[in-house]
């Protein structure tokens, strides 16, 4: 610096003072936790959400604890407030709404939080931020619109029906569904899923599970999207979705250390459940593949899980006679429901989810209502074990049991019939899209076609389809038969034929003889008419000469007489 440097440097400080002043006005002030959504939090929800009281696990005093989330996991999805449960309940779009017992936070205070999330939750202006991954698709669904499709239900496009194992005997099939609104059964085998129409009864695809067995199988409420779960016993476990239509494998949740052998998703598709040999009944969010929360109070193996319809409950059973009924949203217990004595084998809910079906090998059904927790009904349904049940649209309830049958029920317990008996023990029974048939398995790998109107067996499918090659060839094989068939029957057909023209013909001499007759009998019938009027004459003139005759004889025989006397 120089004297004739220094005289300007404060005329240079304050321009560049008042320009540093205008840079700042310009630039908008980041939303960050510590100078905008923190007093929010202190005036509004820090009475009860501080680290004391820590009401549902959650503290909002300090970012750590926010980001951290409460018990049922995290609260706050940076840069998706949409999908932030902190967000929700203030903006009272989820229950329970908070504050609770007081007003709605003002609309200005509510957007300062929407946007503090969107911005990817900061904790500072100097904070640096992970926005998570937006995903693959949007699976969250409004509960309000699920139901019958707008548009045709879906179906599968065309997908490989190459199988990608084919064992010397078909696999104990556990996992079954049907779709609600199309005829398209999925059974689960070793590595795979097939596809099958069940009025054609036409395999419609195979989709490759190389995670392991299918043990569990579900259709999304809307039958768009099929789940999965299922893995290698005591090694890995796995749950995976795919797209209905086009085959492609959506997303994938869960790494178990052991296999999953039971599973759902949430009818508004953002949560998937998933249970097992780990005793823990976790919940994964579909939006990144992430734990919403876990649960452990079951005391052995979880075999049954279900999403209620209206998507509220969620339900899980264990290998202990366990069940539980949760807060779908929240993973907080709503009921503990007490009565099997053996393992609960499934669980089913009624369509208006005001009824929970739970099966048992105690040999028992029972339904629960939900209004107070308590049984409304149970009844012994098969000997040795109930395997699996499943509520019909209009109520009605389908079980498999260990002693082999299929039975249908009324919605409270009274039996309408029961099918024809497996060669082994029945896994799995479940209706089909308009309820008028029933699917069902058993443990020798067996699938059975049912009417459920009289029980007639409709078909079979294939759980054990063999490769494309070998039916490929079988479908040769079957047309050169049926070609051979169809020859046969022609030549068969060209004698009978000749047979037919021959016959015709006698017939045509036949009539034309029988024409001839008819006219020469008609010709001699008028001759006859003609000739009676003349027979009759010549009678009539007989008749009159034998008079005459008879007249001169009695003359003659007189005059005699009278000459005789003369003498």
């Amino acid at each position: 610096m120089n004297r004739e440097t220094a005289p300007l440097m404060p005329a240079l400080a304050l321009i560049l003072g008042i320009a540093t002043l205008n840079h700042a006005q310009e630039m908008p002030t980041p939303t960050t936790y510590a100078d905008h959504v923190a007093p929010i939090f202190a005036a509004k929800c820090n009475a009860c959400h501080n680290n004391d009281k820590k009401k549902g696990g959650l503290v909002l005093d300090a970012y750590p604890a926010v980001m951290q989330g409460g018990a049922s996991g995290a609260v706050v999805e940076p840069g998706d407030p949409d999908n932030s449960r902190l967000f929700l309940l203030v903006a009272h779009q989820e229950e329970p709404a908070m504050p609770p017992m007081a007003p709605k936070l003002p609309d200005a205070e509510i957007e300062t939080i929407r946007r503090w999330i969107e911005l990817g939750a900061p904790e500072t202006s100097g904070s640096s931020v992970a926005v998570k991954a937006k995903p693959k698709m949007e699976f969250r669904l409004d509960p309000s619109a699920i139901g019958k499709p707008a548009g045709e239900p879906a179906m599968p496009g065309p997908l490989p029906t190459e199988p990608v194992v084919t064992s010397s005997r078909p696999p104990a099939v556990r996992g079954l569904a049907h779709s609600p609104w199309a005829p398209l059964a999925a059974i689960g085998g070793h590595r795979q899923v097939l596809l099958y129409h069940t009025q054609s009864q036409r395999l419609l695809g195979v989709l490759p599970f190389p995670e392991g067995n299918v043990e569990v199988l579900r259709f999304t409420p809307d039958g768009d999207l099929l789940l999965a779960g299922g893995g290698r016993g005591g090694q890995s476990g796995r749950v995976v979705v795919w797209d209905v239509k086009t085959g492609q494998r959506l997303f994938e949740v869960g790494k178990e250390y052991d296999t999953v052998l039971a599973a759902d998703i949430s009818p508004d598709r953002s949560l998937i459940a998933l249970g097992g040999p780990g005793k823990v009944l976790r919940v994964y969010q579909t939006t990144d593949g992430e734990l919403a929360y876990e649960c452990k109070k079951h005391t052995d193996w979880v075999t049954a899980i279900a999403f209620s319809p209206d998507g509220v409950l969620l339900a899980s059973g264990d290998r202990n006679g366990g069940l539980v009924v949760w807060e779908a949203l929240t993973g907080r217990e709503f009921y503990d429901l007490r009565g099997h004595s053996a393992m609960v084998t499934d669980v089913a809910w009624r369509p208006d989810s005001n009824v929970l079906a739970s099966a048992s090998e105690d040999a028992s059904v029972r339904l629960w209502e939900m209004q107070n927790g308590s049984a409304v009904k149970n009844w012994g349904a098969h000997g040795g074990g109930v395997e699996s049940v499943r509520f019909a649209k209009d109520g009605r309830i389908v079980t498999a049991g260990r002693d082999r049958l299929i039975k249908l029920w009324n919605g409270d317990g009274g039996a309408i019939r029961q099918l024809d008996a497996f060669p082994d023990i029945a896994l799995r029974a479940v209706f089909n899209h308009d309820d008028s048939a029933i699917v069902s398995t058993d443990f020798s790998g067996e699938v059975r076609l049912n009417s459920a109107a009289d029980g007639a067996l409709l078909g079979t499918l294939n759980a054990n389809p063999p490769p494309l090659a070998v039916r490929l060839e079988q479908a040769r094989q079957q047309a050169a038969a049926a070609q051979a068939a169809a020859q046969a029957a022609a030549a068969e057909l060209a004698g009978l034929q000749a047979e037919v023209d021959r016959l015709s013909q006698a017939v045509m001499a036949a009539q034309q003889a029988l024409e001839a007759a008819t006219q020469a009998k008609t010709a001699a019938e008028q001759a006859v008419a003609n000739k009676v009027p003349e027979v009759n004459a010549a009678r009539a003139r007989a008749e009159q000469a034998q008079a005459a005759a008879d007249a001169l004889a009695a003359e003659q025989a007189r005059q005699d007489a009278a000459a005789h006397a003369a003498r």
